[in-house]
């Protein structure tokens, strides 16, 4: 059984057990979140639209972080510009319990 769900901007491939990071929820290690937006559920038949708006995802927030330096170099020839500037993007990981269809 399968779910797609929709967070943060992205969607999301998920089964039970399964740990994904998504975009920083406001949610504290421990904790259980519910993904309501769900856009598609399988389990045997695929159902969409209003047959998977009734289905729901809960899941335990594992740890809040932030993920690698990403680097930004602006520069422009013959003027002497150049900016550099770092960027972490915060992130929450969870562990996916259960797909209530």
């Amino acid at each position: 059984m399968y779910a797609i769900i929709a967070t943060g901007g992205k969607q999301y491939k998920v089964s039970e057990g399964d740990i994904i990071k998504v975009e920083k929820l406001a949610a504290e290690a421990g904790d259980t979140v519910t993904f309501d937006d769900v856009l598609a559920v399988s389990d045997g038949d695929l159902k969409v639209g209003k047959d998977a708006a009734k289905a729901s995802v809960s899941a335990t927030v594992m740890q809040q972080g932030r993920g690698k330096k990403v680097l930004v170099y602006k520069y422009k020839p013959k003027t002497g510009y150049h900016k550099k500037n770092g960027h972490r993007q915060a992130f929450t990981q969870v562990k996916i319990e259960k797909i209530k269809a």
